[in-house]
Order: C-alpha cells, then sequence, then structure tokens
C-alpha cells in the first residue's frame, strides 16, 4: 500500500482519524503515539483541533515499518530521538546508534545460527540426535573421548553446557545419550573460539529442538526469521529516510529559526 504522505499537498491538514484510518489504527492510537514523541508535536487548529500534515504521516509510516525489524521499544526510541531535535545533528545521531544496535543483535543472531549449522554438521547423526548406543558413562569415558580434561567437563557444567545425572548409588556423574551429544556440540564450538555464553545459547536451541531431525526443521524456521528481520530492517530504513527528508522539506518551508 502507498504511504499516505506521498498523495498528501504541501500544506494539507489531517485529523487523527485521517491519520489513523490508512493504517488500520485508532485516533486515540495515533494521539497516544503524538504523546509519547514518536511523532512530532502537531498544531492545533483555533478550536483546539490536532492539525497533522504528511510530516506526521511520514513519522507514522517509519515507526510502523521499525517496529517489525527492531521491535516497539527500539522503533520508539528512534523515533523519540529523532524528534527531539529541531535541527536533528545529534538526535538523528543517537537515532542511527540504536539502529546499529539492531543491526549488531541480528549478527550475533546470525552467527549463532551458523554456529549450530556448523557443530551439527560435524556431529555424527547419532550424536546429533542422542540416540541410544551413544558413548556416554562415568566422566573420566566422556573426557578421554573428546581428548579433553574432566576438569573442563566441570567446568562446562557450571555453566550450563552439560548437565549429567549423579549416579544414586556412588554419587558420580553420569552422561547420557543427551549429555553426550551437547558436550560434543561444546568442545565442536570451543575449538572454533566460541565462548561459552555463545555456546550455552546454541545447546539451549539443541535441547529445545529435541533431537537432529527436528532440529533442521528449527533452524529452516530460524533462517526464516532472521531474513524476515532482516529485510523488514531493510524496509524500516526506507521508511526512516523518507521521514528525515520530509523533515528537511519541512524546515526549509517554514524557515530553519537557529539560521536566524
Amino acid at each position: 500500500m502507498e504511504p499516505l504522505a506521498a498523495n498528501l499537498q504541501s500544506g494539507e491538514r489531517l485529523r487523527p482519524v485521517d491519520l489513523a484510518r490508512a493504517h488500520g489504527l485508532s485516533a486515540q492510537a495515533v494521539r497516544n503515539y503524538e504523546a509519547a514523541g514518536i511523532l512530532p508535536a502537531a498544531a492545533r487548529t483555533a478550536h483546539g483541533y490536532r492539525a497533522y500534515t504528511a510530516l506526521h504521516a511520514r513519522a507514522l509510516d517509519a515507526f510502523l515499518a521499525l517496529v517489525p525489524g527492531h521491535g516497539h521499544r527500539a522503533a520508539a526510541s528512534v523515533m523519540r530521538e529523532v524528534n527531539e531535535s529541531a535541527v536533528g545533528e545529534v538526535a538523528v545521531g543517537e537515532a542511527l546508534r540504536l539502529i546499529d544496535e539492531s543491526h549488531a543483535q541480528l549478527l550475533d543472531d546470525r552467527r549463532t545460527l551458523e554456529a549450530v549449522e556448523g557443530a551439527l554438521r560435524d556431529l555424527a547423526p547419532e550424536a546429533a540426535g542422542g540416540a541410544p548406543g551413544s558413548a556416554g558413562g562415568f566422566i573420566g569415558a566422556l573426557a578421554a573421548e573428546l581428548g579433553i580434561r574432566p576438569a573442563t567437563l566441570r567446568k562446562w557444567e557450571r555453566a550450563g553446557l552439560v548437565r549429567p545425572r549423579r549416579d544414586p548409588l556412588t554419587g558420580y556423574r553420569r552422561y547420557d545419550a543427551a549429555d553426550v551429544r551437547d558436550a560434543r556440540l561444546a568442545h565442536q564450538l570451543r575449538r572454533g573460539g566460541y565462548p561459552l555464553e555463545r555456546i550455552a545459547t546454541v545447546i539451549a536451541q539443541v535441547r529445545s529442538a529435541g533431537g537432529r531431525e527436528p532440529l533442521e526443521a528449527a533452524l529452516r524456521e530460524w533462517h526464516d526469521r532472521v531474513s524476515a528481520r532482516g529485510r523488514a530492517m531493510l524496509t524500516g530504513a526506507v521508511a526512516l529516510e523518507a521521514y528525515l527528508r520530509e523533515r528537511e522539506r519541512e524546515r526549509e518551508r517554514v524557515g530553519d529559526p537557529e539560521a536566524t
């Protein structure tokens, strides 16, 4: 759908309901967005009614386009930072920093996804699925299989990477097939230079999937979500740039008070 602002004439005035209908919102939602600083303050008519313009339409377009990629809170913060400065340079710079943070988070998600995929490729199918017959047993046997020290497995346990049970008779750690899978994943990722915090995130994804085949389906869905969010960020960037340009045109029309 073409943005409302694209069809407005210069200086054309809009009521809250006009701005709301174009996006399937209520007029109260539009007023709330203005009160929250997401939209710039509206001028008032002689009778005290709000009068919105193409500037406000572009602002609402930008905010709603930013939400799918950045989330409601970050999108609102970006718009407030933009709207708080008359000239915009400092505030816009802070808004762009907030956008950069979202991109960094998306890149981190993408790298975690790649880490899961890489670790999964390096595992035998039965190890990835935690099938019966996977090696396990006591800590010494598993450490020897992986070529690491038992102390390393204990460290991984403290970090939540493995969760061995205790033998009810001896109190010794017992590693079942799922523990072996998690230990092998941790081993592969540590060899790749990943920190324990990121490995914990990866293993949580593996555990929640419940095996190799469900994990592969989950990875496809994860890929789709990451791609969709990346594209949503592009859409949001286009809408935000249109709003910034509209602000510049508005300043040129009314004159920059700081230039006098």
